[in-house]
């Protein structure tokens, strides 16, 4: 696989959400459970019901008790997002485990996975700009200039798919090294948030 596949996943799950267009209906993961292929489906999902989450508590009339709730639901999503995105470097870890690094290899500024979670925010982005760019309700000003967003956002997607192919290809030969760190999150462990274990 390369990154037009990995957007290619992300893609259809973006279209496939926006069938029922609810950040409370359930997703069908079309791939095999366990396979790579499932894992991008469902960060891509994750992903597209955060957005919306965004989305919903955004306005400045929603209930306050309604708006922390959705708070602490985006807490969670990102924290699965999160994990998921150290899932997919886990699989990139797996590929390359039997290349030796180069005396020469450098490391990238990014892992692939967390490269990989920029492809599927931008699957949502060019999705969205897609929709206000031909909004029949809109202002011929405002979609020409969420066209000209999309037209930059389309040449991100390039950018973006052939510099990961780039990646994956030099942690193959060698030339770059594969090296995890793991997110250490401090706000939603008790044990490391004053603002939590100060209260007990």
């Amino acid at each position: 696989m390369n990154a037009n596949d990995f957007y290619a996943i992300f893609e259809r799950q973006v279209a496939d959400y926006h069938l029922r267009d609810s950040v409370d209906a359930p997703t069908v993961n079309p791939y095999a459970v366990g396979s790579f292929e499932n894992i991008l489906w469902e960060k891509s999902f994750v992903d597209t019901v955060q957005w919306h989450l965004e989305d919903i508590v955004r306005p400045d009339d929603v209930d306050p008790v309604t708006a922390l709730a959705i708070k602490r639901r985006i807490d969670r999503s990102n924290q699965h997002r999160t994990d998921l995105v150290e899932k997919i470097d886990d699989f990139f870890m797996g590929q390359f485990a039997s290349v030796s690094p180069k005396p020469t290899a450098t490391i990238n500024t990014e892992t692939p996975a967390w490269a990989v979670d920029r492809l599927s925010i931008l699957a949502l982005k060019i999705y969205h700009f897609g929709i206000e760019a031909s909004r029949k309700d809109a202002s011929p000003e405002h979609k020409a200039k969420c066209q000209s967003k999309l037209d930059t956002l389309l040449v991100q997607r390039s950018d973006l798919t052939q510099a990961i192919d780039t990646l994956l290809a030099e942690l193959a030969s060698g030339d770059k090294i594969m090296k995890l760190y793991r997110q250490m999150k401090m706000y939603n462990d008790p044990s490391l948030n004053p603002a939590l274990y100060g209260k007990k």
